[in-house]
């Protein structure tokens, strides 16, 4: 988290706070959310079902739900396309590189590719 950029349009640096966090259903912890909490990120995380079942099961002293947007969260198939599509690099697909630095390069020369074939 502490290696997001968000660019700017205009200038200016990149923020390094996000307005939301898109995330599936596995990152629906209660560490997760509060550390996005203290962030002031808005998170867009549906809860699993097992999760609801133990809040219901607790009755009142099981909380509120969590807010999650529906609406929000379809733009998160756009992001899962793409990380299909960098997928499809062998090379990313199975991590063998053995400095992060390398994998990073891989990334970005996959990433400069798909927008050129574009």
């Amino acid at each position: 988290m502490s290696r997001i950029r968000v660019p700017r349009t205009g200038p200016g640096r990149p923020r390094t706070r996000p307005l939301a966090v898109l995330a599936d259903r596995a990152y629906s912890s209660r560490a997760i959310r509060s550390h996005l909490r203290r962030r002031g990120i808005r998170a867009v995380i549906p809860q699993p079902s097992d999760q609801v079942g133990h809040r219901l099961r607790r009755g009142r002293l099981g909380g509120r739900p969590p807010r999650f947007d529906s609406e929000v969260y379809k733009q998160r198939n756009t992001v899962e396309r793409c990380i299909n599509r960098l997928k499809q690099w062998r090379g990313l697909a199975t991590r063998t590189d053995n400095l992060a630095i390398a994998y990073q390069a891989a990334l970005h020369l996959a990433r400069i590719l798909i927008w050129t074939r574009r």
